[in-house]
């Protein structure tokens, strides 16, 4: 018989609050998620190139892993809350009725561990599929092709999955119980009793409100224009945007009573119903709303954040796909073998030396200043090493792409520092036209920055440098012989084999030469650990702050609907219709959702351009642009999520109105 009354009990909690049960399955997909990472492809491929890079990525997994489990323990907690809530007049009947309190609390461990099992069996299958998929698009993305793709299953990640998902569902069912046991039976029998409020007079809620937006605009100023100009900048921010966000909701209830009373006092059905409730769960439920749409505001800042940098990093320009470092006469003779011969495309010296010359920047740097905002790239401005405009038309044309032609007494500037914020500001200054100074003689500079980069890896890089005609280079060089031999594979073996295996052919013969050499499958490695270590884990952030944000804006509306029921009672025994009824709570659910949404998109706005504009710089080929649009991608499919969270909410509060017809009938009779 008591186990019969758990299955029913269980059966009837997931049928009645879906919200909870479909938000614990999405949290068993993410633990899964985020603890399989070291099973997937993508890392296994990066292990054998980026080994303690990955390693350290693991090592941080843990942390993320507790830092979830914190988050999800309150979601938990407040779902776990309502469930209880709606029941205290059942729990007060069996205690009224002689059940023991140890019985009842083994009951609702019972149902919880029952759910929990059924909630596990949907949510590991699916977890199991995410993974895979991706695992594979991934690897799709950035180009690599399908790598000895198999199927994983990680035990580890499923135990961890499971230990922490029970424990933080019988840590929020132990805390609950421990209050129910110091309840006794009569008051959990009347638990109608709405809860008290401390009223604010409408100037203070005016002023509330009014200072509110002004620190959120002050908060957004700091973001975007001065980040990275003041030491105080960052914490000023935050305390502006949390607090502006606080006292904005905290005088939105006065903002809404006055719009309801410039209303027409002839407005039709339950508007001003509607309207009065709205304001007074807007007063009531005032740091709900300011807690989820902080919350909202991080999740679209890390998702849109992930997004775009993994992007920014997985469209590395492939310049090259070996640089081959050693005497060139070594070299030239590996290049005659038959073996290399078949599948080099092409290849060609690279002329970079260090140069002792005295080169005047003055000019340049003067106007970078002028360019620049709140950046000091004029104080690092170096100019020591200088490139052949032969051996960089070379890189061009096996590219693809159209060679320099430098006229006399002109020179270009190159720069290999990837990040979009380098690079604008550089290709600014030089497109209003400056010149340098070699040993006293003036050189103009090409007005469009050179940034491909010369060798295969990006790990070396030059932060500027110039380009010379190949006569002035043998005059500037201290080191005229090769910097090393640049080798690009035919086009055809990568369209047979696929770039990353054309590249593991050759580097396997190249391994037995003895001779050093960089590939570009190591800056591939490097930027796929930056994509799935920046991405992957902002993401996963992102998608979980969602998560708890709509589940506790939900869970908050629908008891403060359960306090309030007896208003909806005595609209229907006033002959109020249960579908108007129902229309009231739609446009309640509609509205306030949206005032949470509302201010956290237009917080993520600035937030997300401050980011790249301040915190991160966006490799050059990334431009802002791309991050908007990614940005407005990621809103669009969180309205789509809130529009589904309210339409299950929707459905949920209609349910208990439902229900409070037939309570209001049997009253009657």
């Amino acid at each position: 018989m008591f186990f019969k009354q758990v299955y029913r009990n269980a059966a009837k909690n997931r049928k009645g609050n879906g919200l909870f049960f479909g938000s614990l399955v999405i949290a068993i997909v993410a633990f899964y998620t985020l603890l399989s990472l070291g099973e997937q492809d993508v890392m296994r491929f990066l292990a054998t190139i980026e080994g303690d890079a990955v390693h350290k990525l693991m090592l941080l997994l843990p942390a993320v892993y507790i830092l979830s489990l914190f988050f999800v323990f309150f979601l938990v907690y407040f779902a776990c809350k309502y469930q209880t809530d709606n029941r205290r007049k059942e729990f007060g009947m069996y205690l009224m009725l002689g059940m023991k309190r140890s019985r009842l609390f083994s009951m609702l461990f019972g149902e919880t561990l029952w759910n929990s099992l059924l909630s596990l069996l949907v949510g590991l299958p699916a977890a199991l599929f995410l993974t895979e998929i991706i695992s594979l698009v991934t690897v799709k993305l950035v180009g690599l092709g399908i790598i000895g793709h198999h199927f994983t299953l990680s035990p580890g990640a499923i135990l961890w999955t499971i230990g922490g998902y029970i424990l933080v569902q019988l840590l929020s069912l132990i805390i609950l119980c421990i209050s129910l046991a110091h309840t006794e039976p009569a008051e959990l029998l009347h638990s109608d009793s709405v809860k008290t409020q401390l009223e604010m007079s409408n100037t203070k809620s005016t002023i509330s409100f009014i200072l509110g937006v002004v620190l959120l605009l002050f908060a957004y100023y700091l973001g975007l224009f001065h980040l990275m100009d003041l030491n105080y900048a960052t914490p000023l921010l935050l305390f502006s945007g949390i607090v502006g966000t606080f006292l904005l909701y905290r005088g939105l209830g006065e903002v809404l009573g006055k719009r309801i009373r410039r209303k027409r006092p002839g407005a039709k059905g339950l508007a001003t119903f509607t309207g009065r409730q709205l304001q007074e769960n807007v007063l009531h439920q005032y740091s709900t709303l300011a807690i989820s749409s902080l919350l909202l505001l991080l999740a679209l800042s890390c998702v849109s954040y992930g997004i775009s940098l993994g992007h920014g990093n997985a469209r590395e320009t492939r310049s090259t796909d070996f640089s081959v470092f050693g005497n060139e006469q070594e070299i030239h003779h590996l290049l005659d073998e038959k073996e290399i011969r078949d599948i080099v495309k092409t290849s060609y010296p690279i002329y970079l030396s260090r140069t002792d010359a005295k080169i005047n920047t003055d000019e340049l740097a003067k106007t970078l200043r002028e360019v620049e905002r709140g950046g000091n790239i004029a104080e690092y401005l170096s100019c020591e090493r200088v490139i052949s405009e032969g051996s960089y038309n070379d890189l061009m044309q096996a590219m693809g792409k159209k060679k320099l032609e430098l006229s006399e007494g002109q020179t270009a500037l190159f720069s290999s520092m990837n990040d979009g914020y380098t690079f604008s500001t550089l290709d600014s200054a030089l497109k209003k036209g400056v010149s340098i100074k070699i040993n006293g003689t003036n050189y103009s500079l090409l007005s469009k920055l050179c940034h491909d980069n010369i060798v295969a890896d990006r790990a070396i890089t030059l932060s500027t440098a110039l380009i010379v005609p190949d006569e002035l280079f043998s005059k500037l060089a201290t080191e005229p012989d090769p910097f090393c031999t640049n080798i690009t594979l035919k086009d055809e073996i990568i369209n047979q084999m696929g770039l990353m295996q054309a590249i593991q052919k050759m580097d396997s013969i190249l391994s037995k030469t003895g001779l050093k050499y960089d590939s570009y499958l190591s800056g591939i490695g490097r930027n796929l650990f930056y994509t799935v270590s920046a991405s992957y884990l902002t993401i996963y952030l992102g998608i979980l702050f969602l998560l708890i944000a709509n589940t506790v804006i939900g869970l908050k509306y629908l008891i403060w609907q359960r306090q309030n029921k007896h208003r909806y009672l005595t609209l229907l025994m006033l002959g109020t219709g249960i579908r108007e009824l129902c229309d009231s709570v739609k446009k309640q659910i509609t509205v306030f959702f949206s005032l949470v949404l509302g201010v956290a998109a237009i917080s993520s706005v600035a937030a997300v351009c401050s980011m790249f504009s301040g915190l991160t710089r966006l490799p050059a080929e990334t431009s802002i642009h791309t991050v908007t649009t990614y940005a407005l991608i990621v809103l669009t499919v969180f309205i789509i999520i809130e529009i589904i969270y309210i339409k299950i909410v929707t459905r949920t509060a209609c349910r208990e109105i439902y229900s409070l017809e037939t309570e209001e009938r049997r009253d009657a009779t």
